[in-house]
């Protein structure tokens, strides 16, 4: 019996560590990402919810500070000038861009 009660209070108390770990994406990061897709798909009820399907998809796969790296990259890479050459030519770049865009593939097959 009091094997079981532990067992309990360990599965109870590692619950909301698990949930913390996959939704570590906070409410601005979501709602910044919704926003752009629906920009970019159309102001509907419906983009409504497959962009923030996407957006929920992607935070399964990728942890947010991956995210970051990456937007950050892709955001880099769209400047001119010589600093951003070393974010288009280096291949650890290109690895990080490479995690999120197939996060983003993963999503469009499952939300769109």
């Amino acid at each position: 019996m009091i094997a079981r009660l532990a067992a309990l209070v360990l599965a109870l108390g590692a619950a909301p560590l698990h949930a913390q770990a996959v939704n570590d994406y906070p409410t601005n990061a979501r709602a910044e990402y919704v926003f752009a897709c629906m920009a970019a798909n159309g102001q509907t009820r419906d983009m409504l919810d497959r962009c923030s399907c996407a957006i929920d998809q992607i935070a399964e796969v990728l942890p947010f500070d991956e995210y970051v790296q990456a937007e950050t990259v892709l955001r880099m890479q769209q400047t001119t000038g010589e600093r951003a050459g070393m974010f288009r030519g280096m291949a650890q770049m290109t690895e990080i861009t490479a995690k999120l865009k197939r996060a983003e593939a993963e999503a469009e097959i499952l939300c769109f």
